[in-house]
């Protein structure tokens, strides 16, 4: 479907960590050969004295690019650091992963977590293109004839799409007359200036910030983070149905929060930028990538246990399940939400405290079907009529009309299930089936699976995430730095959670280490001698990968 301008397109990526999208073109998840663990020969444990090494804990995107910012640290400054790589999980990529449907590989993979990203993103865009990644459309073979529809528990507020010329002016219309010009045109106003501004950081004079709060107030954006995106969206005049009823059919898909409870830099997040795509076989092959670039030790299926440091200048110590006895590091990078971590630290000089945070709990439910669409009658549709192949939630059903809540924040087809060939998989009985992605805040039950795909059900597939954290109006932000040595990179996720926000807080990390630690940086300094014209790079750069 050819959205237009005004139908603004969600960003996984810049995303939840991994936000997932919105609602004119709606991505969701794939992977295409096996996530592998990555064997690394295990190192002598017995230590006395503080090595030159720097722990990562955690090697999803934040972790993975903070040992690649690392290797590339080491590279331009000539300096001889060992790195280790913890995970919980038995695969590189955290959030980013992939499954196969029916669990059978020989079939296109389906991403089960983080799931698209677009130009603007450009430290991933730039990993595809350095790692030799292919890009694919997040729509699967669905393409241009997806249609769209925002449903408030009780009838369908709008629907668009279908994928020809008429049909995209259609949606022009339906968009102007039910919202009128200004909101749509103000909306992407307010959402091209976000953007601009996140541009900033790829620049060659890129703040490097000691807390969020120092960023905010850099790129303006205090006062953003401060109000919920309803509130914004009132105060800058845009049409209050439209914020209840499109922009939080993307809040809702992406971050699984209502435009009355998220802030409002996460909710244009929610709205930016067109072109999402995802890598072909799978997104977690960026950080993979990352992690063999990097030449780190990775150690998968380790559970680090403690931190700890007795004294104001000596090393760090990691307990981990991969060593009996703790490891002694320079540094030690927290790169996994701090909550859900379980470490115990203790130090002689104590580690600045960090505030629990809730995360969204997100109950995912991935299927295939042999229906072409959704029970039509269980959207109250007539004889005839056909559901949306992404159907979108508000909750101002609720709000304006008493009606129940929807069930689900999201239900999409994403193509046909695939053979790796791109042949269509057939079931028993002959009949093509389509790959569905449901997001929803309980379990779905197969009773209910059944009454929505009208019986036909094949393969069937349950997780629940913590996905997001809850992303309320705030002015205050975890630190990043926790102890003299210890950095936390999920502090920047109550700010924007993403796929890229974390490559690029990591980096900020990275920097901040190099410079405190080896007194270095990610980049060297370019000095302009008098009479030199200042460097201008172009719009393809990218601080971190460049310098």
């Amino acid at each position: 479907m050819r959205s237009p301008v005004m139908l603004i397109v969600a960003t996984a990526a810049f995303f939840p960590t991994y936000a997932l999208q919105l609602p004119f073109k709606f991505p969701f998840f794939s992977r295409s050969v096996a996530q592998e663990p990555l064997l690394i020969s295990e190192p002598p444990v017995a230590e006395t004295t503080v090595p030159n090494r720097i722990a990562i804990i955690g090697a999803g995107a934040a972790g993975s690019s903070a040992a690649f910012w690392i290797s590339k640290a080491k590279e331009r400054f000539g300096l001889d650091v060992e790195v280790d790589v913890y995970d919980k999980n038995s695969y590189v990529g955290g959030r980013s992963t992939t499954v196969f449907p029916y669990g059978d590989d020989s079939l296109a993979p389906v991403e089960l977590g983080g799931s698209v990203f677009v130009k603007v993103n450009k430290i991933l865009w730039r990993a595809v293109s350095e790692f030799g990644l292919e890009l694919e459309d997040w729509r699967g073979d669905s393409g241009d004839d997806a249609v769209m529809g925002i449903w408030d528990g009780h009838e369908f507020l709008l629907t668009t799409g279908g994928g020809s010329l008429l049909g995209n002016w259609l949606d022009k219309i339906k968009i102007l007359w039910r919202y009128g010009y200004k909101a749509p045109t103000k909306t992407q106003e307010l959402v091209d200036t976000m953007a601009s501004k996140i541009l900033r950081l790829y620049e060659p004079n890129t703040p490097v910030w000691q807390n969020a709060t120092s960023l905010l107030s850099e790129l303006e954006w205090a006062d953003v983070t401060a109000q919920t995106t309803a509130e914004y969206l009132d105060l800058h005049g845009v049409d209050r149905r439209f914020s209840r009823e499109l922009v939080e059919a993307a809040t809702r898909v992406n971050y699984g929060q209502d435009v009355d409870q998220i802030h409002a830099l996460e909710g244009m997040v929610s709205l930016s930028a067109t072109g999402a795509s995802s890598v072909k076989g799978g997104n977690w092959q960026i950080f993979e990538n990352f992690i063999a670039a990097s030449e780190a030790r990775l150690y998968l299926n380790t559970t680090v246990t403690a931190v700890s440091r007795f004294s104001a200048s000596g090393s760090w110590m990691v307990q981990s399940t991969a060593f009996k006895e703790p490891r002694l590091y320079r540094a030690v990078i927290l790169a996994a939400p701090y909550d859900q971590t379980d470490i115990s630290f203790s130090t002689k000089v104590p580690v600045v405290p960090v505030q629990k945070r809730p995360y969204v709990h997100l109950h995912v439910t991935l299927l295939s079907t042999s229906s072409p669409t959704a029970n039509a009658s269980y959207f109250n549709l007539g004889h005839g009529h056909k559901a949306p192949s992404s159907v979108l939630t508000t909750y101002d059903g609720v709000r304006q009309r008493g009606h129940p809540e929807p069930e689900f924040n999201s239900l999409t087809y994403h193509g046909h299930v695939l053979t790796k060939d791109g042949t269509k998989r057939v079931n028993a009985e002959g009949a093509e089936e389509w790959v569905v992605k449901i997001f929803s805040k309980q379990r779905l039950d197969d009773e209910w699976l059944r009454g929505m795909f009208d019986g036909k059900l094949g393969w069937v597939l349950r997780k629940e995430w913590d996905a997001y954290p809850v992303l309320p109006p705030t002015v205050e932000f975890p630190p990043i730095k926790l102890a003299d040595g210890l950095y936390y990179v999920n502090a920047f996720e109550p700010v924007i959670s993403t796929m890229e926000t974390e490559t690029l807080a990591a980096r900020n990390v990275v920097d901040l280490l190099m410079r405190e630690q080896y007194d270095a940086g990610l980049c060297k300094p370019h000095l302009t001698e008098e009479g030199e014209a200042a460097r201008v790079p172009d719009e393809d750069f990218v601080y971190g990968w460049d310098c």
